[in-house]
């Protein structure tokens, strides 16, 4: 919990310090917080190639790509596909005295393919052994200072390098770190996440575009950890439409998958305004053999670039009626102060987060807990009349009817008369859902352990009226913990009223209060099986409980995916004196 906390901390800190990367506004490139950039094809210009939109060019059956695709309005950047034809790899590590033309050489091709732009992008396909730590073996270690002099070459003449990434980056050592910030002083670095659309669909637009977002942070966390600013790194989609590298993966049918493509645009949107990111990637548009020559990517691509800029493709007029084009299930949409919302459910808000916050300490709990009261009163409402009965009985029992002296109380403990109200409201709801909970009636063997292992519990014989969910009959033995504490206080032989959080009873106490092993276990056998069963009841409420919340996070959005925990919270442990049995 503590290293999530501090991910989440960093990845916040590094969205607020977040500004343009280093080449928005150069190149074509317009000045912009997030650079979106497609690795795209031929076929697929009139689709993608317009202004506003960055493509990435390779030469091409002899045709000149890149000046096609800067006639239709759109800026172009250069993609080493080879990278380690240049630096090798980590078992084979190439010459290191090659490096500086090997830079140069790529150099001067990108600045062609950027139409003669001396500061061209180039992203650089891709780091290998990411993962491996230190200490590194003599051939991994030649080949990172290889990578890190081939990035420092190409950023020395002028050019912006971007260095893919493909899996989570080590981090663990000092040596490793400085790695990584050595590297992110001359160039971007961007996570490859390539999300199979057959895992995402299948979850619907609530989980499915949470499950994207989470990826997309975690994919950046271990980067931001270490100090790499957030508008130095990036992540890269996959709209490979084979199964088995992520993308389409054979995802059917195609309005399937163009949903799925809207969800990565949107999330990743999401994640790069939250987190301040350089730069979003796509990856997958080519279609260079026969398991990428899919009919269905120029609608998909449409779809990638309308989802996060309307002007850019018009996909619901290319899709047609049976195009779901809503921009909203599954977003982080919260409004009025809320930081969580359930869909059809009400919502959780940052006032009342903070407040209850004072009175627990703790901003986790505080969220459970107003989560866990949303859930619950959409079960069973209570009403303000019964709550205000409550405290009006705290106020008699435990404050001889002196309101000062409550509010004084609630004061002392951080909390308001409104605080008090709901969770009297709480404690009026839990009561009556515990009454639903099915409680088996215990074995024989389970009513003689109760009597063994607490003799000194006191039981009163008392009748009753009406008949109490914690007493066998009207008349019988009433055990501690399960019925009001102040029925084995009340004066033997008259009849009081006694509030409790059923409703008000009117007892007679037939006996005085006495310790349960002074009794034979077949007298108390009764009053021994309701006090069980009553206890069955509010353990079957805890999990009944967690599971309802449970499902509801399945229609939950909260700011920046910061879920409440599910927990069966019980409030007046902060104040006892709301206790009401």
């Amino acid at each position: 919990m503590l290293v999530a906390v501090a991910a989440a901390a960093c990845l916040i800190a590094a969205g607020r310090a977040a500004s343009d990367p280093v080449f928005a506004g150069q190149c074509g490139i317009r000045a912009q917080q997030t650079v979106w950039g497609e690795y795209g094809w031929p076929s697929l210009l009139p689709i993608l190639a317009k202004p506003g939109t960055l493509l990435a060019v390779t030469t091409h059956s002899g045709t000149d790509y890149s000046a096609a695709a800067r006639k239709r309005g759109a800026a172009t950047y250069a993609f080493d596909l080879k990278m380690t034809a240049k630096v090798g790899t980590p078992i084979a590590p190439a010459d290191p005295s090659t490096l500086e033309d090997a830079a140069q050489t790529e150099y001067q091709k990108a600045v062609v393919r950027t139409g003669g732009c001396t500061t061209p992008l180039i992203v650089e396909n891709e780091l290998f052994g990411a993962t491996i730590p230190t200490p590194w073996s003599a051939p991994t270690a030649q080949y990172r200072a290889n990578v890190l002099a081939f990035l420092q070459d190409l950023a020395a003449l002028g050019a912006h390098p971007v260095l893919l990434v493909n899996k989570s980056p080590y981090a663990g050592s000092a040596d490793a770190v400085a790695w990584w910030r050595s590297v992110a002083k001359v160039s971007d670095v961007v996570r490859e996440v390539y999300l199979p659309a057959t895992k995402i669909w299948p979850l619907g637009p609530i989980l499915g575009n949470r499950w994207a977002r989470e990826n997309y942070r975690n994919a950046v966390t271990a980067l931001t950890a270490i100090g790499i600013p957030a508008n130095r790194l990036g992540i890269m989609l996959s709209f490979l439409s084979h199964k088995g590298v992520g993308g389409r993966n054979g995802l059917e049918p195609a309005s399937a998958w163009y949903q799925v493509v809207k969800w990565e645009a949107l999330s990743a949107k999401q994640v790069a305004k939250e987190l301040g990111l350089g730069s979003v990637f796509s990856w997958g548009w080519q279609q260079w053999n026969k398991k990428e020559m899919d009919p269905d990517k120029p609608k998909a691509a449409c779809v990638w670039l309308w989802a996060r800029t309307k002007h850019l493709c018009n996909a619901p007029r290319m899709l047609g009626k049976g195009f779901d084009r809503s921009l909203t299930a599954g977003q982080i949409l919260l409004r009025g102060g809320a930081v969580c919302r359930i869909e059809d459910g009400g919502a959780v808000g940052s006032g009342a987060v903070g407040s209850l916050q004072a009175l627990t300490g703790d901003r986790d709990a505080a969220m459970s807990a107003l989560f866990e009261r949303l859930v619950e009163a959409s079960e069973r409402p209570v009403s303000r009349h019964a709550v205000l009965a409550a405290q009006r009985e705290v106020i008699r029992e435990s404050f001889h009817g002196r309101k000062s002296a409550y509010l004084a109380a609630l004061h002392e403990a951080h909390a308001t008369a409104g605080i008090a109200l709901s969770i009297l409201g709480d404690e009026l709801r839990r009561a009556r859902l515990e009454q639903l909970r099915y409680a088996p009636k215990p074995t024989a063997a389970e009513v003689s352990a109760f009597y063994s292992a607490y003799p000194d519990l006191l039981v009163r014989r008392v009748r009753v009226t009406p008949a109490p969910p914690w007493l066998a009959a009207r008349t019988g033995f009433a055990v501690e913990e399960s019925a009001p504490q102040r029925l084995f206080s009340l004066p033997q032989g008259r009849k009081s009223q006694v509030s409790t959080l059923l409703g008000t009873f009117a007892v007679k106490p037939l006996g005085a209060a006495q310790p349960l092993g002074a009794l034979r276990l077949s007298t108390v056998r009764p009053a021994i099986v309701s006090a069980l069963r009553g206890f069955e009841r509010a353990q079957s409420f805890d999990q009944w409980t967690i599971t309802q919340q449970s499902r509801a996070l399945t229609r939950t959005t909260c700011v920046r995916d910061q879920l409440p925990q599910p927990a069966a919270i019980d409030l007046t442990e902060y104040l006892p004196f709301l206790r009401i049995q």
